[in-house]
């Protein structure tokens, strides 16, 4: 290799100390953010004069919070299904097809990455107006699905590109269906790639806040969208109690992903 992390020598240690800085440029305000969410102070200060649950005990006692929760789990719950599967469907005919437009229509399925997520959720709204979509629980599942989708066919797709195609080859000969090749051979080998779709496709529908506050309406607002509205008018702790367990959940799932790569690959 051309360059060697061991053969660097003395810029190992300045390599090293960049790392550090810009993780801590990263992560500090994070913690900042913890730290507030257990102040005693009625207002976002820092460093907080104690430190207190209370905060937290406001927020599950708060039906309004509550209901956001629910409403967001249940949207990233269907999103991941959905886009699971149909990403399934969707990278098995962009890796193993062979029809013209291929390469074009794996762009067009990765294009919501690619817009800005204004311009995205501008179009949505105009689009599901029409539909009578906003404001309703299947305009938020299609609208979330729309940014969760190229998530899972890059996962899905790289996982089965990866995979050995001899195998599954290998179980029809032996006098499996090309069905059932697929469903006890193929996705077991892909495991690994699934679980990556689902991760992503979870948090990029329970995360999203520009795309939801276009299709939000006053009976219906996820997560997100319940703490922009609620910065523009309070700044409560409340608040940063709920980004913590956001937080929280979120290197959760990042963990469990990493771990289930290290024995995937042990």
């Amino acid at each position: 290799m051309l360059l060697d992390f061991a053969r660097l020598g003395p810029w190992r240690v300045a390599l090293s100390l960049i790392a550090l800085l810009v993780g801590a440029y990263l992560l500090l305000p994070i913690l900042l953010i913890v730290a507030l969410s257990f102040g005693s102070s009625q207002w976002l200060q820092f460093p907080p004069p104690g430190w207190t649950l209370r905060w937290y005990e406001d927020l599950f006692d708060d039906p309004e919070w509550i209901a956001s929760f629910l409403i967001s789990f249940k949207i990233a719950a269907v999103v991941t299904v959905l886009s699971v599967g149909i990403g399934l469907m969707a990278s098995f005919g962009l890796t193993r097809g062979t029809f013209r437009g291929r390469q074009a229509l794996r762009a067009l399925f990765l294009t919501p990455m690619i817009l800005p997520v204004v311009v995205l959720a501008v179009a949505l709204y105009a689009f599901f107006l029409r539909l009578h979509l906003n404001g309703t629980f299947l305009g938020f599942v299609l609208a979330h699905l729309v940014i969760a989708l190229p998530f899972s066919i890059i996962a899905i797709s790289n996982a089965l590109e990866r995979f050995d195609r001899d195998i599954e080859t290998a179980a029809i000969v032996c006098g499996a269906s090309p069905l059932e090749a697929k469903i006890r051979v193929t996705l077991p080998g892909i495991r690994l790639g699934l679980i990556s779709a689902a991760i992503f496709s979870f948090l990029a529908s329970w995360d999203e806040v520009v795309i939801a506050i276009f299709m939000a309406s006053p009976d219906l607002q996820t997560l997100p969208v319940r703490i922009y509205g609620t910065l523009r008018q309070d700044l409560s702790p409340v608040i940063a109690a709920v980004s913590t367990l956001l937080i929280a959940l979120t290197a959760a799932l990042m963990a469990a992903a990493a771990l289930l790569r290290k024995d995937d690959r042990s």
